[in-house]
């Protein structure tokens, strides 16, 4: 977000869905016309049962209060997967500790900034697909990285990010060394997205890491003082040099409940 080795699952019935409709046992309609008929009396449906699936013919209901205030980029429909691509960043203790000095600061100008859950650089923007098409376009991904070589990329400039509707802000480390080759990776992945017909990366890209993150457009506070500020943390940070040199060793792909792993040679 198949010989591509599954690295994980969440419970969901998402895959499960099945058009079911009514069957007529067969000689069934032939036992009806030789029986007589029996009175036509309905007994009533208690309670209990009329209301045991509420809402069963709307389909789920977003609510943002559940997930921090965030809105869906694109509605939900049943069979519909979001998927997304991206090179996973694995943070070790000495990165949470300036990911928490950072946060510190950056919260005496906008207090509801929250920490990320999980870190990575994206290499598409969140797509849709269909769930019969979720492992050929995997299948399409391995076969395009295959002969790719992991490489050592470093992320150290403080830097201001809003989604494209503006209804979220972050804060992210750009990529300062390696860019070229996260070029590499997107034009593969775009020729994918090109083949299933789905929306391909940025024209110009900002390769990061996310690292906070808040809802609305919060750039107005962030950038000036507060930004000079964030990146001079980096700057001083205990061997911030080699801490945020990191290698790009597998592609993941997620999708829905599902995470593709793809490993670079």
């Amino acid at each position: 977000m198949s010989a591509v080795p599954l690295v994980g699952y969440s419970s969901s019935g998402s895959e499960d869905e099945a058009e079911a409709g009514a069957r007529v046992r067969p000689g069934a309609e032939g036992r009806s016309r030789r029986q007589s008929p029996l009175p036509s009396q309905r007994l009533p449906v208690p309670d209990s049962v009329l209301h045991m699936f509420p809402g069963t013919e709307e389909g789920p209901m977003d609510d943002s209060a559940k997930h921090g205030g965030r809105v869906r980029t694109f509605p939900h429909e049943r069979g519909n997967w979001a998927t997304h691509v991206y090179v996973p960043y694995e943070a070790g203790e000495e990165f949470l500790d300036l990911l928490d000095a950072l946060l510190c600061h950056a919260q005496t100008y906008v207090p509801r900034l929250v920490r990320m859950e999980a870190f990575h650089l994206s290499l598409s923007q969140s797509v849709v697909l269909r769930h019969h098409w979720i492992l050929p376009f995997v299948q399409a991904l391995k076969d395009r990285v295959a002969s790719f070589q992991r490489f050592c990329f470093t992320a150290d400039r403080v830097k201001i990010y809003t989604n494209q509707e503006k209804t979220r802000t972050f804060v992210g480390l750009e990529v300062t060394s390696g860019h070229a080759h996260f070029l590499d990776l997107v034009a593969e992945v775009d020729r994918v997205m090109e083949e299933f017909d789905l929306s391909t990366f940025y024209q110009d890209p900002s390769f990061h890491i996310s690292l906070a993150w808040c809802v609305g457009d919060a750039r107005l506070q962030m950038e000036g003082p507060c930004l000079q500020e964030l990146q001079g943390i980096v700057d001083e940070f205990e061997d911030s040099e080699m801490l945020l040199r990191a290698y790009a060793e597998q592609i993941r792909c997620k999708s829905g409940n599902k995470f593709f792993s793809m490993p670079l040679k």
